[in-house]
């Protein structure tokens, strides 16, 4: 391919967004330390610094030209949003005065994970990623104003470092579409209400940049790639011919992602006053279309986003640099960039050392994506280099004849279960738990001590048969009635499974923020999928010798292994979730075959995967329901299958919960206040749901007259003898201290409920 950069426009560089954690999860430990009182609100604020100049340093070592600012955060940035503009519920404290730096972290952190007194503000996914935020709660008394200083004063510190950079604001549109009205909101009103408001208020914010010395300012909207967005090409309108004709600002880019945003909302920005457009052509496959469509953007600036933000495969460079060129025609000016922002997807690749060369030599990290994303602006500014030629290897391909034979052979009665099935127990308002109990300090050393070579596997396996004797002894006397073995063998619901099957690697570094100071470790999907030997049976049989109640076998379902996984991209996903389903379903047998009654199958990210446009949902739904049949539909009558999902709005997939044919759903529900329980009860739901009556997130310890008001209020929506006691979620992240008396305090308040349901 040859280039002739005489003939085009000069091509920048830049990225969404950057990492926030640390390279060795810095914020985290800091964090941390600093809610257990051990290090002070300065010393945090001087990690958090800190982190901020190495992105800065390192996307300028990368080449990347335009810098962003404003995208770090201590726990979500629509939650950094909400408190610039003093959208704070009342239940909090006033903010403080503008030199208690200590107690407006305070404030901060507990609208993200609640105080006593106080419960948080409702957590879900961003979208359609494994990324939380903490959703605002608005009303028609919430007044809008700009009290914080967060994102000029990230600027100044990053132009003190010697960085000009570009600050990055959640958009006024996404901002107030993601909210949610509050409960002493009238029936009917919406956050979006307040959008004249908020706009004056964030023209207030872009004064202070522009006197602060910003030239250009992100603001992002990917709420356009949603039917709702679409639909609200009005508002749009209206946001940006007013920020738009400012006459003290500095120039806006108007960001998307995650999807089309279609030719209608495209046009409105086109013919804006706003200065760029950033649109996401990695995911969005009519992008192109679209702008053609509006017969390009002329002198409105584009923002091709042609590196992949949301998975750790190279970028087909060649590919690439041939759709930059169609957009070259499509647009005066062009700027290549990320799809998204790279907070999704690990820091640095190079730190992986284990990797097998030919998969390693397929995959790009933040860090290499910045160069990716670099490279491309160069070679379309100057033309093709060395390093662009030593790039264009391909994507290797690992497949599994076997497997696909087992797939291939399979019939329609592999994904049907019996239609006569037993109840799950004979008791009314059964409670249990959803998988994991407290990993205390002690278990983490001794994981990490076995993994190292340490400690032998014997005494190893001493210590895990320990911890599973104390959390069954302690269910027990606490009063559950179905048990769980505690998972103390488990580092991750997704990459413990991921260490065990074929097709899956995992790192020891790719760590990626899903909540706050909650990283994971995504393991990346790259083959053909299937399971060498059993991976829970000797530890789930060994539980259940030690009680006469039952005890869940627990599984993670295949579309959350794929949900939390970084996914191959040579196939479709919905093969892929076959594959995984098929090995599961394997797994299943074998617990069955070892005398265990209740498989629960965690299906937490089955809305998370929902494709942001209806036209394209019951596809997915399809697919990913077979999946999860696939798994469980091998089982006797007698056995009961479970399943679990959390923090998402579910109203959107009651059909495909339903569709699952799980004896028995759990769900998050208490930061939503039983939203969910509402919606299955309009549709007759006749199956088992455990709506979860207290937010294990959340360090806070529920009274009993909490949880019964919560059960109280499920049981007005569903028939009580449907009905189970649970947390929102797995316990692992919490002390065992709060989960017993959380625990105690469920047990009371079901037993109050169970008294007066007779």
């Amino acid at each position: 391919m040859s280039t002739n950069p005489a003939a085009r426009p000069p091509v920048r560089s830049t990225v969404h967004g950057y990492p926030r954690i640390g390279p060795d999860r810095e914020l985290k430990r800091a964090s941390e330390s600093y809610w257990k009182g051990t290090t002070t609100a300065a010393e945090l604020d001087a990690v958090a610094a800190e982190l901020r100049k190495g992105v800065y340093a390192q996307l300028r070592e990368a080449g990347v030209d335009d810098l962003p600012s404003n995208t770090f955060s201590y726990y979500d940035h629509v939650l950094d949003t909400a408190v610039l503009f003093d959208l704070v519920p009342s239940r909090f404290t006033s903010p403080a005065q503008a030199g208690d730096r200590d107690e407006q972290l305070r404030r901060y952190f507990a609208l993200a994970r609640g105080v006593q007194g106080a419960t948080p503000l409702e957590m879900t996914k961003w979208f359609d990623t494994n990324y939380h935020y903490l959703v605002p709660e608005l009303s028609p008394s919430t007044r809008p104003r700009l009290v914080g200083d967060k994102p000029v004063a990230e600027f100044r510190e990053a132009a003190e470092a010697g960085f000009q950079t570009r600050p990055v604001l959640v958009g006024p549109l996404t901002f107030l579409m993601l909210a949610k009205a509050a409960d002493d909101a009238p029936e009917g009103w919406e956050p979006v209400e307040l959008l004249d408001q908020l706009l004056d208020a964030y023209a207030k914010l872009l004064g202070e940049l522009k006197a602060a010395g910003a030239t250009e300012v992100q603001l992002d909207e990917p709420i356009l790639a949603t039917d709702e967005g679409r639909a609200a090409v009005g508002r749009l309108e209206r946001v940006y011919q007013r920020l738009g004709s400012l006459t003290e600002r500095p120039s806006l880019l108007v960001s998307t992602y995650f999807g089309s945003i279609g030719a209608a909302a495209l046009r409105v920005l086109k013919d804006s006053p706003v200065e760029a457009v950033g649109l996401d052509l990695v995911t969005d496959s009519e992008g192109v279309a679209d702008l053609a469509a509006v017969s390009g953007l002329g002198s409105t600036r584009l923002v091709a986003g042609l590196v992949d933000g949301r998975n750790v495969w190279r970028t087909d460079l060649p590919a690439a640099v041939a759709e930059l060129g169609t957009l070259l025609a499509l647009s005066d000016e062009l700027t290549v960039s990320t799809s998204c922002s790279l907070l999704h997807v690990p820091i640095d690749l190079d730190a992986e050392t284990s990797l097998d060369p030919e998969l390693r030599g397929a995959l790009a990290f933040a860090k290499q994506k910045a160069k990716e994303v670099a490279l491309l602006g160069r070679v379309l500014t100057e033309g093709e280099d060395a390093e662009f030629d030593a790039a264009r290897a391909q994507n290797p391909s690992f497949t599994d004849a076997r497997v696909r034979a087992r797939l291939d052979a399979l019939g329609p009665d592999a994904y049907e279960r019996p239609k006569e099935r037993g109840a799950p127990t004979d008791i009314t308002l059964t409670t249990t738990t959803i998988g994991s109990f407290p990993q205390t300090p002690e278990l983490r050393r001794a994981r990490a001590a076995h993994r190292r070579g340490e400690l032998p596997t014997e005494e190893y396996d001493q210590i895990l048969r320990a911890e599973i004797d104390r959390v069954i002894a302690l269910q027990e006397e606490i009063g559950l009635d179905v048990l769980v073995h505690g998972e103390p063998e488990r580092n991750d619901m997704v990459q413990y499974f991921a260490e065990q099957l074929e097709g899956y690697a995992t790192t020891e570094n790719g760590w990626v923020q899903s909540y706050g100071s909650r990283c994971v470790r995504p393991p990346i999907l790259f083959g053909d999928v299937s399971r060498p030997e059993p991976m829970t049976v000797e530890w789930i049989t060994y539980a259940q010798s030690r009680t006469d109640k039952p005890v869940k076998g627990m599984l993670t379902g295949p579309v959350t292994m794929l949900a939390w996984s970084f996914v191959r991209t040579d196939q479709p996903l919905g093969e892929t979730a076959r594959q995984v389903g098929l090995a599961l379903r394997d797994e299943v047998a074998d617990l069955e075959k070892a005398g265990i009654r209740h498989i629960q199958v965690d299906e937490a990210a089955l809305r998370e995967l929902l494709p942001l446009r209806g036209e394209q949902r019951q596809a997915y739904l399809d697919w990913a329901v077979n999946s999860f049949r696939l798994a469980t539909s091998g089982v006797a009558a007698t056995t009961t299958i479970h399943t679990h999902m959390c923090y998402s709005e579910f109203n959107q997939i009651v059909g495909g919960i339903e569709a699952l044919d799980a004896d028995v759903t759990s769900v998050e529900a208490a930061r939503s206040r039983m939203e969910v329980v509402e919606a299955l009860g309009r549709r007759g739901y006749k199956r088992g749901i455990g709506p979860g009556v207290y937010d294990i997130h959340s360090p806070r310890v529920p009274s009993v007259e909490e949880i019964e008001a919560s059960l109280r209020l499920a049981a007005s929506h569903i028939d009580a003898g449907n009905l189970w006691a649970n947390p929102d979620c797995g316990l692992k992240t919490r002390g065992y201290e709060e989960t017993e008396q959380a625990l105690r305090n469920m047990v009371e308040a079901a037993r109050r409920v169970r008294a007066d349901l007779g």
